[in-house]
């Protein structure tokens, strides 16, 4: 894709005076694109052919980057030492957006070169290597939503996020006149994403006031994560630069909220569609216990779905969210909604939303997958009609309840072991005890007054 750099294009660009700064990134916790701006020179002498250094606090803090306890690669006890960012060179991109800059993504690992296994890029490449180990590699897309404002973020910031202006007044679902008005920063958003190595397949219109989503083409699943992180990032430093913010959250108000639908399908090493088959309903016996898999862990691994107490606002019934466990064909009520035929045959999975962390979600997908396959477990009938009505098993609906699921999950404990499973929890604790804490509006609302 035009914007992918290799190293040797990347240097001649930097001798060219094309390029001066190289981003070193890397996904936090809460997914958020974080790391360092070093300069050209300092990028070929040093962090090349040895990586460069950051706090290990940026993986053990809250939404604030207050430090927390609780967690154990990272602590006051242990002096919040660093970890090496280990630059992933096959993810070298120019970044158009920014005057004279490059990207590339990092791996994160010890002094020992150890890998870092709660980072969300080494939770996902451990998945990664378990489906080499059955001859598969998996494919992904995500389908990211989100709310545009005609306020900039810093407006909105000291309007504590407030009154805010949607930069649509309407239901504009697939309406082509009244999303004309932010087409100046879609369009920039999306040859941007182009200019940086992304496949930008289109844009449309959501439900919500402001709402849109731009889609981009299917990758193997790091290279889609890695995407789906610079993009979110990137949107948002466009808007900003159009005097706009916009939002990822789950449930930014009482109408429609962002999904982040992802799409996922494993094939052959060969590349052969190994999903598709003469079985019934075009599966394999693969595709099968894949689909079961999922199904299966779907409460267990609601935590990595759903990483934020916002999240479960979303889980509402008629709101195209789903509430149910449960699987149909072209089925939008359902959680895992299977579409496509032959090497396009694909599961989409409905639960996350747009605060969802796309490392930690592609991983418990695959690993749902994988424990589908290796335990043979049989698929359940499709579900016809309305999931929402059908009496199906619920996924939980607080994050307290998704953090106890996740805590007594074997199967988790198995697929990403103690040290990962210890730290997301302690993410999710935090996240909770904060939300108990805090004083909202509706409560100031309800009883400033009336009680």
């Amino acid at each position: 894709m035009p914007g992918n750099l290799t190293t040797a294009e990347l240097d001649a660009a930097i001798e060219a005076g094309e390029i001066d700064t190289v981003i070193v990134a890397f996904a936090d916790a809460q997914g958020r694109l974080v790391g360092k701006r070093v300069s050209a020179r300092m990028w070929r002498d040093v962090v090349l052919p040895d990586g460069a250094e950051a706090c290990n606090y940026l993986l053990s803090v809250d939404v604030d980057l207050n430090t927390v306890d609780g967690y154990a690669m990272s602590s006051w006890e242990k002096g919040y030492g660093d970890m090496l960012m280990l630059p992933d060179t096959a993810t070298l991109r120019r970044i158009p957006w920014q005057p004279g800059t490059a990207l590339v993504m990092a791996d994160l690992a010890w002094e020992d070169r150890a890998t870092v296994v709660q980072s969300p890029r080494g939770i996902l490449n451990r998945q990664r290597e378990r489906l080499a180990e059955h001859g598969l590699i998996g494919y992904a897309a995500t389908e990211l939503e989100f709310i545009v404002f005609d306020d900039s973020y810093r407006d909105a910031w000291a309007k504590g996020y407030r009154s805010l202006t949607p930069s649509t007044d309407y239901n504009v679902d697939y309406n082509l006149l009244a999303t004309t008005r932010i087409e100046p920063l879609l369009r920039d958003i999306r040859n941007g994403m182009e200019g940086a190595g992304l496949y930008s397949e289109g844009v449309k219109g959501e439900c919500n006031l402001g709402q849109q989503e731009i889609g981009f083409r299917y990758a193997e699943v790091l290279e889609t994560a890695d995407q789906h992180t610079i993009y979110k990032n990137g949107a948002k430093e466009i808007a900003d630069r159009h005097g706009k913010a916009l939002t990822f959250m789950a449930k930014f108000n009482e109408r429609e909220g962002n999904s982040c639908h992802i799409h996922l399908s494993v094939r052959g090493e060969d590349g052969a569609a190994v999903m598709a088959g003469d079985g019934e309903h075009g599966f394999s016996p693969l595709m099968g216990h894949w689909i079961a898999g999922v199904l299966a862990t779907l409460r267990e691994f609601t935590l990595l779905y759903a990483p934020t107490i916002n999240s479960y606002k979303r889980f509402a019934k008629g709101s195209f969210a789903p509430t149910g466990v449960a699987w149909g064909i072209d089925n939008r009520t359902c959680a895992l909604r299977v579409v496509g035929h032959g090497a396009g045959l694909r599961v989409e999975n409905r639960v996350p939303g747009g605060d969802v962390n796309p490392y930690l979600a592609i991983s418990a997908i695959i690993a749902g997958g994988l424990y589908g396959i290796e335990n043979e477990l049989p698929l359940p009938d499709p579900l016809a009609g309305n999931a929402y009505a059908s009496g199906a098993d619920t996924l939980p609906t607080t994050l307290r309840d998704a953090a106890r699921l996740f805590s007594e999950s074997p199967i988790a404990r198995a697929a990403f072991g103690d040290d990962v499973v210890e730290h997301y929890l302690n993410q999710a604790r935090i996240e909770v005890e904060a939300f108990d804490a805090a004083v909202t509006d509706w409560e100031r609302v309800r009883g400033f007054e009336r009680l």
